[in-house]
């Protein structure tokens, strides 16, 4: 894309600087998220959130899209907003729309817009729920508010769309309808998956419960205590797959 400093697309900027706000808006998040899931341990109740990861967008992924869907210069914080995403994965589809609650229940975040791919699955097979919040960012010139993504999504959906994904590299979007028809086929078969782990719920979850306090074992956390098992970014440099957080039709 060609730079330019005319405000249209491609204008020079310190990509550093723009995106500063957003690092900082996906570490307090995660820290917030996944502080919610050591409380609910902590009191010995089912958590509704499982994994906690996020990422900031990068660079050449940012221009990209901002090409291909002609985002001028002077709206990309406006209209791109997935620059900062956070996925949280539930074990359960009833756990999605537990932690959309909490999310609501939030003073700190506010929700802008809601897709629920749970309930209307995307023609590809694509299950998932997107809450666009805006967020308030404390720097030092004063609070910034910006806009970020958090798609939750039980782990069976979430194998699903990281295969894919990784399949949309190889062909483009471009599948071959042998392999679009058993992409289907496996996405039919996650959600019978998620469907059956539904029914048999409350089985699971005494038989976690059991698992972690029979004969004293893998207490819950304390709140202060890092979540190391699911923590894929405790340095604050290894990033979600991009590709894998994003919305396919986007």
């Amino acid at each position: 894309m060609k730079q330019n400093q005319s405000g249209g697309f491609g204008m020079q900027r310190d990509w550093d600087t723009f995106l500063m706000p957003y690092e900082q808006a996906v570490k307090e998040l995660k820290i917030k998220f996944r502080g919610m899931r050591s409380q609910f341990l902590q009191e010995s109740r089912h958590s509704p959130i499982e994994i906690v990861t996020g990422r900031v967008k990068p660079v050449d992924s940012i221009i990209e899209k901002q090409s291909r869907r002609y985002i001028s210069d002077a709206l990309l914080e406006q209209d791109m907003q997935d620059i900062a995403g956070l996925r949280i994965q539930c074990q359960f589809v009833e756990d999605i729309y537990a932690v959309v609650d909490l999310i609501h229940q939030r003073t700190d975040m506010k929700v802008v817009e809601e897709r629920d791919y749970v309930t209307n699955v995307k023609p590809s097979g694509y299950r998932s729920y997107h809450v666009v919040i805006e967020y308030p960012v404390q720097m030092v010139e004063g609070e910034k508010k910006l806009l970020a993504e958090i798609q939750i999504r039980t782990m069976a959906m979430n194998f699903w769309a990281t295969i894919e994904h990784s399949l949309n590299y190889k062909y483009q979007g471009e599948f071959p309808d042998a392999l679009k028809e058993r992409l289907k086929r496996a996405a039919q078969a996650s959600a019978l998956l998620d469907n059956e782990m539904s029914e048999i719920r409350e089985e699971i979850q005494e038989a976690q419960r059991l698992f972690s306090y029979g004969k004293g074992q893998n207490m819950p956390r304390r709140l202060d205590e890092p979540d190391s098992s699911h923590d894929n970014d405790a340095d604050g440099k290894q990033r979600m797959n991009d590709d894998a957080h994003s919305d396919p039709s986007k």
